[in-house]
């Protein structure tokens, strides 16, 4: 990153620039101190360290930025699209080779390319072509390392864009840095860290840090900037990059006087931001500030910068009492992201949630969304990246070619193409953002312990015990998806993949053995593990800790089930069944209380619907047990993979359930598939279970089960509830949509379907008609 000057410069600071013998070549990125990503206590070493150095470049070789985009894909595979010089563009399919996709993949962050695809599979892309005939050995460093006709130089058209298949594997600890340079008459001027230094006492032991110097880090050492230039837009920027949705004024006269009292090392450069920007690095350099007596700001102090936190990051719990009044309700949200922060972008319009098409989805766009006050992610902060992959593909697209000053209040008050809400736009192109939020130090009180890999292991935390901070285990006993969610989360690692209630085979610490948190128990949307529920300093675990203790298994990815909620309304009635025909039913439970008194040679009333269960998510979706332990079902003639994975139940207005029917347990396959996608799950023949990314398994109306039994419930206006994992036995990236509600009138002859809907894709009012019916907390949880 690099900032761009501002003005002409005079001859005398070209003079001085070009007297500058050095060019500074490491690479500017958020505080370490502050903003570490897999941050680790001192004293235990952070285990990507060893594991990834983000390669060196020769000075003579462009700096780009690669991704991965178009239509039909998932995470690791698409169109590969190269930023050079503030623009977005492709790569043309001659002469690419799967040495080049290698280059792309591990440029990428994935340790080994699949495939690769000419003539634009994953669709046209737009701009410049910046790369023809690439030729690589594989063993490049970039892709800007490789031969070829010269940047910007080729005889292609869109339609030969090349796209690349990489890995699902991840290499251990990368991470994506940015290294683009921008020439300044032959001057790269770049700074390694950026930092709020605390200087007030009071502010020292705070967390996150609020107020105090900014200082950039200059060849190896921390600069402070002179404030006689210094503008409220600058601090806006500052405290945007550290995740504060704004500043506030500060005691002047305190830090004039520490300013007196230690003398400040002054960086040589000002800073010119308008405001909007992500990051410091967007802004421009000002004026080049003459050296006179070692001092660059003689007639000003440091810039200091105070800045105020959303409300679930602020230093201390909030005081005072609760509003009588409602609050209300916001008009944006994030769904589907691994981290507080980052998703998909929903909007809500007429009373319905939507997304934002990402047609001209920019940095400055989703700034706006992160400073919005989200009440579900209290993302209130900056964009950081891009993640349209987390796409919603069912329910309206609201906003298109969004149009943001960076000013507005919320995203709704942007601009954007009110005849084209939707045209031409699929879910696939669902816009979404990272925002940065701040550094609470959470991930410095817990660690994975013993795994082969940062991403696995027993997990450790570090309590306070007879005064003093120790490591130690987690009991293992009630240990759960959600409680796992909540660890990967709180280290950056994404989602939980699975929960472990033993962990024999990873031996941790052994000076951590002993366990110091038990009866734990997270709703799954908690920031740290601290703040799940837990039994305190008086602690129950009968197995101990040990090979019992808690364990974890991350992943960058995870799947997501949706049911379609059309299909339900669409396919409901009601059938008479003879008692004959319910034998297989009756094993499985799938029947009333009632049946066993029923005369053989009477009926069952059920009420009958299909369900088509979508995976959106970013990776398939398996059963939990493993395949060994399926249990075949002779009635129905194959296995089931999963104890439980629906419940169908029938709801009195007040939430009373009144009728029930459930999946004691099901078989998962693809049954039908996007277009591009093959179908990879089968139930037949002991085949392998799952959904795969952008398939769906559909339950017809007219297989054993799929119903309720209603044969002893009176007529009346009723609510049908359907909950997909509802046990939460498989980790998925966002639980809110598991859950479908209809309206349903029975009179006794027929049965009426109507305004069946996503859980929480309406208004909160319209949920509200819903009584006890707001989240997805069905079980004994």
């Amino acid at each position: 990153f690099l900032f761009e000057f501002c003005t002409p410069l005079s001859s005398i600071i070209m003079l001085a620039l070009w007297s500058v013998s050095f060019v500074l070549l490491c690479v500017w990125r958020f505080s370490y101190a502050q903003y570490e990503h897999l941050g680790y206590l001192l004293g235990y070493p952070d285990p990507a360290q060893d594991l990834y150095t983000a390669p060196e470049l020769p000075k003579d070789i462009p700096r780009i930025q690669l991704r991965l985009a178009g239509e039909k894909r998932k995470h690791n595979e698409g169109r590969v699209e190269v930023f050079y010089e503030e623009e977005w563009g492709t790569v043309c399919d001659d002469d690419f080779t799967i040495h080049a996709a290698q280059v792309v993949c591990r440029e990428l962050g994935y340790s080994d390319a699949v495939s690769w695809s000419p003539s634009s599979k994953y669709g046209k892309g737009e701009g410049r072509i910046w790369f023809d005939n690439v030729h690589c050995t594989g063993n490049e460093k970039s892709l800007a390392q490789c031969e070829s006709n010269g940047i910007g130089v080729s005889d292609c058209k869109h339609t030969e864009d090349v796209g690349v298949v990489c890995s699902d594997k991840r290499i251990p600890g990368f991470k994506f840095v940015n290294t683009l340079t921008n020439n300044i008459n032959s001057l790269n001027i770049q700074v390694e860290d950026v930092r709020i230094r605390p200087i007030l006492s009071s502010y020292r032991k705070r967390n996150p840090v609020t107020e105090g110097y900014v200082e950039v880090k200059d060849g190896g050492k921390w600069k402070q900037i002179c404030d006689d230039e210094w503008t409220h837009m600058n601090s806006r920027v500052i405290c945007g990059m550290f995740g504060f949705p704004g500043d506030k004024r500060y005691n002047t006269r305190v830090y004039k006087m520490f300013a007196r009292r230690r003398k400040p090392t002054y960086w040589d450069y000002s800073i010119n931001c308008t405001g909007n920007e992500a990051h410091l690095s967007s802004c421009k350099l000002g004026h080049t500030l003459a050296i006179k007596a070692n001092s660059t700001c003689e007639q000003g102090t440091p810039v200091v910068v105070s800045c105020v936190p959303g409300r679930a990051f602020a230093p201390t719990p909030m005081a005072g009492y609760r509003k009588a009044f409602r609050q209300e309700q916001p008009l944006v949200r994030l769904r589907g992201g691994a981290v507080v922060g980052e998703g998909r972008v929903e909007v809500l319009k007429n009373g319905e949630w939507g997304t934002i098409c990402d047609d001209n989805w920019n940095l400055v766009a989703a700034t706006v969304v992160c400073y919005t006050k989200l009440k579900l992610h209290q993302a209130q902060t900056r964009y950081r990246m891009k993640t349209n992959a987390i796409s919603a593909r069912m329910g309206p697209v609201h906003m298109n070619e969004v149009k943001c000053s960076g000013f507005e209040k919320s995203v709704t008050e942007c601009p954007f193409n009110m005849d084209k809400d939707s045209e031409g736009c699929s879910h696939e192109e669902d816009a979404g953002v990272r925002c940065n939020v701040p550094a609470m130090g959470f991930q410095r009180r817990l660690r994975l312990s013993g795994g082969r890999n940062p991403f696995e292991g027993r997990v450790e935390v570090l309590m306070e015990r007879n005064g003093s901070l120790v490591w130690g285990t987690v009991c293992g006993e009630g240990w759960g998806t959600m409680e796992a969610m909540v660890v990967c989360r709180q280290l950056g690692l994404g989602f939980a993949s699975h929960a472990f209630q033993e962990t024999w085979n990873w031996p941790g610490a052994v000076n951590a053995d002993s366990v110091v948190m038990s009866g734990v128990r997270c709703a799954g949307t908690e920031m740290s593990l601290s703040h799940c529920l837990h039994h305190g300093e008086y602690l129950s675990c009968p197995k101990g800790g040990g090979r019992f203790a808690a364990g974890v298994s991350c992943s960058e990815t995870a799947p997501d089930l949706v049911l379609n909620p059309q299909v339900v309304e669409q396919t409901t009635y009601l059938e008479d069944r003879p008692m004959f025909m319910l034998e297989c039913a009756y094993e499985e439970n799938c029947l009333g209380s009632t049946f066993s008194s029923t005369p053989a040679n009477s009926y069952r009333r059920l009420l009958r619907f299909s369900s088509q269960i979508h995976n959106n998510g970013q990776s398939d979706f398996r059963p939990k047990a493993s395949r060994e332990t399926w249990v075949w079902h002779d009635c129905h003639r194959h296995y089931h993979s999963m104890e439980v994975f629906t419940h169908y139940d029938l709801l009195s207005n007040n939430g009373t359930k009144v009728a029930e029917g459930h999946k004691a347990s099901f078989c998962l396959e693809d049954s039908e598939c996007d277009e591009g996608i093959e179908k990879r799950y089968e139930c037949a023949n002991f085949g392998e279970q799952g959904i795969t990314v952008g398939c769906w398994d559909t339950y017809r109306h007219d297989i054993d089960c799929q119903w309720v039994d209603i044969s002893d419930v009176k007529p009346g206006d009723y609510i049908f509830q359907i909950v997909i994992n509802p046990n939460y036995e498989v980790a998925e990236s966002d639980y809110t949509n598991n859950i479908v509600k209809c309206r349903c009138r029975y009179d006794g002859h027929r049965i009426w379907m109507y305004n069946c809907h996503i859980g929480g894709s309406f208004s909160a009012e319209t949920e509200d008609t819903f009584p006890g019916l707001i989240n997805n907390q069905v079980t004994h949880r």
